[in-house]
C-alpha cells in the first residue's frame, strides 16, 4: 500500500495537536501526505511541524500564489481525504454544503469517500443535530470512524474522546482499498489464550499473543459487521468500536459465552487458542514449592466441535490450526472432523508476530484443489496479520 496520497485535514479541535503524530505515522507507511489546516487549527498547531514531518507543503487558504485553485488539484491529487479531528463545526459544514474556506471547500468539491475521526464533547457529539449530519455524511458514502470513550478535555469522562493514531491507520488501511461492505452481518470472534488455573498464581496457557484475532476483529469491525469478541489472555489493546467485548479467563468460561451468543450470528471466527487440557481439580490455596508436583490433566471443551454440531445451514464456521509440522493434513482432519466451512492452518512459529502464513482451507472458488483431498481448495497468504484479515475476509464473503 506504500505510494497512496493521503490528505490530512485538520480541524480545531483541541486534539488537533494529536494529528501531528498521525501526520508521522502516514509518513512511516510509505505514504505521500499533504495536509490542510483550518484558521482554527492553526490555534492548537502549527504548518511548521507537519511540513517537516511531511516534507510537504502545507495548505492553509483558498488563495495562494503557488495554486490558484487549491481546492480542486488537492482533491484530484488525494487517494483518501481524512479529516481528523472532525470537529462539530466541520461536520456540519460538510454535512450541509457550506463552503467558507479551503477545508470545508475542499470538502464540498470533493467526489471521493472521506474518512472522518470526529471528536468533541460528549454532550456535543451525542446531540442530535450532530448525530443527523453525521448520518448524512455516512448516506453519501463517507467513513466515520468512532470516537474513543475516555476523559475528555473538559473533565467528563464519556463519548467523543480522539481515537488512538494506529486506529485512524488501521482505518486509512482499509478505506483505502476496502468499502464498508459488511453491513449487517453478525459475526462471533474468539481470539487470545485461555487459562486454566492450577491455584491461585499459577495455571497452564500457551503463547498465543491474540494478534490474528485482533486484526480480524478490526478488519471486520471497520468494514461494518457487528462483531462480538470473546477474548482470552491477550497483552494488548481490545479494538474500543468492538459491538461487544467479553473476556474470559477459561475455556469453560469462553464455551458458555460462546453458546449464549452463537445463535444469532451470520459467521462464527474461531481463532483463540483454547487449552486442550485443563487440571482435574483447582487448588484453592498457592501451593507451596515442593521437589515433585503430579498434575492430573483432564480434556476441556472443545468449542469449535460443539459449534460444528450446532452450527445451522445459513452460518458459515471457520477454524485455524496452529501446528509445528503436518500442517495441511492436521488442517484437513480437523475441517472433516468439526464440520467447519474454512480452516485456516498456521504454523506455530509465527506467534506472537505481527506477520504470518495462512493455509485457507475449504471449499473455495476459484482455488486449486489439494493434492492431499481433491475435494478440498486450498490458498496460502502471506504477509502483515492485519493485510492478511482482509484476504481472508473477502474469502468469507464468498462461501
Amino acid at each position: 500500500m506504500s505510494g497512496k496520497k493521503i490528505l490530512l485535514c485538520v480541524s480545531g479541535g483541541i486534539s488537533a495537536y494529536k494529528t501531528i503524530d498521525l501526520a508521522s505515522q502516514l509518513s512511516k507507511e510509505g505514504w505521500e501526505v499533504k495536509c490542510v489546516l483550518t484558521d482554527n487549527a492553526l490555534k492548537f498547531v502549527t504548518p511548521i511541524n507537519f511540513n517537516a514531518l511531511t516534507h510537504n507543503s502545507v495548505h492553509t487558504s483558498l488563495f495562494s500564489d503557488i495554486d490558484p485553485i487549491p481546492h480542486i488539484s488537492l482533491v484530484s491529487w488525494a487517494d483518501l481525504i481524512v479529516v481528523a479531528p472532525a470537529t462539530a463545526n466541520i461536520i456540519a459544514k460538510a454535512a450541509n454544503g457550506i463552503a467558507d474556506d479551503l477545508l470545508s471547500t475542499i470538502l464540498v468539491a470533493c467526489n471521493k469517500p472521506v474518512l472522518f475521526v470526529p471528536a468533541m464533547n460528549v454532550n456535543m457529539y451525542q446531540s442530535v443535530i450532530v448525530q443527523e449530519n453525521l448520518q448524512k455524511l455516512k448516506e453519501r458514502g463517507n467513513y466515520i470512524l468512532q470516537p474513543a470513550t475516555g476523559m475528555l478535555a473538559c473533565g467528563i469522562e464519556g463519548e467523543g474522546k480522539y481515537p488512538p493514531n494506529t486506529e485512524v491507520v488501521y482505518a486509512i488501511k482499509t478505506y483505502l482499498n476496502y468499502k464498508t461492505d459488511l453491513q449487517g452481518i453478525k459475526v462471533l470472534l474468539t481470539a487470545g489464550a485461555t487459562i486454566e488455573a492450577i491455584d491461585p498464581m499459577r495455571y497452564i496457557s500457551n503463547r498465543s499473543s491474540g494478534k490474528m484475532g485482533l486484526a480480524i476483529a478490526r478488519a471486520l469491525a471497520l468494514r461494518g459487521a457487528e462483531v462480538t469478541l470473546i477474548y482470552g489472555n491477550i497483552q494488548l489493546d481490545i479494538p474500543y468500536y468492538l459491538k461487544e467485548a467479553v473476556f474470559c479467563e477459561s475455556s469453560a468460561k469462553m464455551y458458555e459465552a460462546v453458546i449464549t451468543r452463537y445463535a444469532e450470528m451470520d459467521w462464527l471466527i474461531c481463532c483463540a487458542a483454547v487449552a486442550d487440557y485443563k487440571p482435574k481439580e483447582t487448588i484453592l490455596q498457592k501451593l507451596p514449592k515442593q521437589e515433585e508436583l503430579n498434575l492430573e490433566l483432564v480434556p476441556t471443551i472443545d468449542i469449535l466441535a460443539e459449534l460444528g454440531k450446532l452450527k445451522k445451514a445459513n452460518q458459515r464456521l471457520i477454524g485455524f490450526a496452529a501446528q509445528s509440522d503436518n500442517l495441511i493434513q492436521s488442517a484437513i482432519d480437523k475441517y472433516y472432523r468439526k464440520n467447519l466451512d474454512l480452516i485456516c492452518a498456521n504454523d506455530i512459529r509465527y506467534a506472537g508476530r505481527d506477520d504470518d502464513e495462512l493455509i485457507v482451507q475449504g471449499k473455495l472458488k476459484g482455488y486449486p484443489p489439494l493434492q492431499e483431498d481433491p475435494n478440498i481448495n486450498s490458498v496460502v497468504m502471506k504477509g502483515d496479520k492485519f493485510l492478511l484479515a482482509h484476504n481472508l475476509i473477502n474469502i468469507l464473503k464468498e462461501l
